[in-house]
């Protein structure tokens, strides 16, 4: 329900007006490479695959059976005709013989002079003939010269992601390799004095750096090279030196943390003195402290350091600014009409992205409940979790309410 006395986060860029900003910001990356199919899952397509065939070449079988003339069956009762030929798949066969029928497999060409093929279940071999026990339709069980692509059809446009479909339908024209947009490089960095990298004694004061692992992975499935800068220590001029360093390296620059108000959060001041901020501050939650901007020409993405707030901020603007420089077309995730199993009383000011997962309910609808807790600290939500429901600006959620979620099927790959 939507509450008529809301009024949005005064100082703060909206969900929608912060994406709409980002894609638009986004610089394609056109350089392209060549590479082999078993080389391309997941890459972007950059040149559309025109047929130079038609798939399939020709007419041909789509049983085992028997190919026969319509024209020498029976329109009632029983018919029995020699077997002439035996055709397998691979194959060229001949024209078929007046008054016979030929042998033939799935995927084998259809003998010129034959009208249709029958499924061997509906045979019976009485010696060197076959018999039939109805007269079949014209065309029954054969797959036609072209029936699936012809030639100089486009098969697959630019600006795909490709998979295993893709590739497989590629190779059905002939295509052993396809150009695909460059990788992407991302200048990767946390900062923090209170991080500690895995692995190492835990000092008073610190915590590890999970964000390092979440971004870095997340990326490598992103099909990006990444730059890893590990952390940068809370000082101005090691900031500075650490986004231009990055900046003449990468393709774009991704940090966590240092983009609150804090006077020991120094990444936003230096982007400042670098280059330029075209984003601050988005009325959600959790994720507010959001930097976009850019030194020179590479883009700047600072997300912010609590856990969570990384998660989600990534999977909402960081992943798709990413998928269009990639090249790809449509970058905005889906969201699916759910029924909340859940209440949600307080209407807030800025939108809220719940960590949520299906339950199975006795009609088959979608469903959903939410995590219990929804801290931005609380990381363990996002593992329980199979996506998030978002809850706009000025609304409440009663049980049985429609809400909108997202799967992270749709923000994760």
């Amino acid at each position: 329900m939507t509450d008529p006395c809301f009024d949005k986060s005064p100082g703060l860029t909206t969900v929608d007006e912060a994406v709409d900003l980002l894609l638009k910001q986004a610089p394609v990356v056109r350089e392209s490479e060549e590479l082999l199919l078993t080389e391309a899952l997941h890459r972007v397509l950059a040149k559309e695959i025109i047929s130079t065939v038609d798939v399939p070449p020709a007419d041909n079988s789509a049983m085992d059976g028997y190919a026969v003339a319509l024209s020498d069956i029976n329109t009632g009762g029983e018919t029995c005709i020699p077997v002439s030929q035996r055709i397998a798949a691979g194959d060229s066969g001949s024209r078929l013989q007046p008054g016979t029928a030929a042998r033939i497999f799935t995927g084998a060409p259809v003998p010129e002079g034959a009208d249709a093929v029958v499924m061997q279940e509906q045979c019976e071999i009485k010696g060197e003939h076959v018999c039939l026990a109805k007269r079949p339709k014209d065309g029954e069980n054969i797959r036609r010269a072209a029936e699936d692509i012809n030639k100089g059809d486009a098969i697959l446009y630019s600006g795909i992601e490709l998979r295993p479909q893709d590739l497989g339908l590629a190779a059905s024209v002939g295509c052993a390799r396809v150009s695909v947009h460059r990788k992407i490089k991302v200048a990767l960095f946390s900062t923090g004095d209170e991080l500690t990298e895995p692995g190492t004694p835990l000092a008073s004061g610190k915590i590890y750096n999970s964000n390092r692992y979440i971004l870095n992975t997340w990326l490598a499935a992103l099909e990006c090279d990444v730059l890893d800068m590990g952390i940068i220590k809370d000082d101005m001029q090691v900031t500075r030196r650490a986004l231009k360093d990055a900046a003449g390296q990468a393709d774009i620059i991704i940090s966590s943390g240092g983009v609150s108000v804090g006077e020991e959060d120094y990444v936003k001041a230096a982007l400042e003195t670098l280059g330029e901020l075209s984003l601050w501050r988005v009325a959600m939650k959790p994720g507010k402290p959001l930097a976009m901007g850019k030194i020179g020409n590479t883009p700047f993405l600072g997300l912010p350091g609590n856990p969570v707030s990384t998660f989600v901020t990534f999977a909402l603007f960081a992943r798709p600014f990413i998928r269009t420089m990639q090249g790809i077309r449509n970058t905005r995730p889906r969201a699916l009409p759910a029924t909340a199993m859940f209440d949600w009383p307080k209407s807030g000011k800025r939108r809220e992205y719940i960590r949520a997962r299906r339950v199975q309910g006795d009609d088959n609808q979608l469903q959903i409940e939410i995590y219990p807790r929804q801290g931005s600290g609380v990381l363990t939500s996002t593992c329980w979790a199979e996506g998030l429901v978002e809850i706009r600006e000025g609304t409440t959620v009663s049980q049985g309410d429609t809400v909108l979620y997202t799967p992270f099927s749709e923000l994760i790959s």
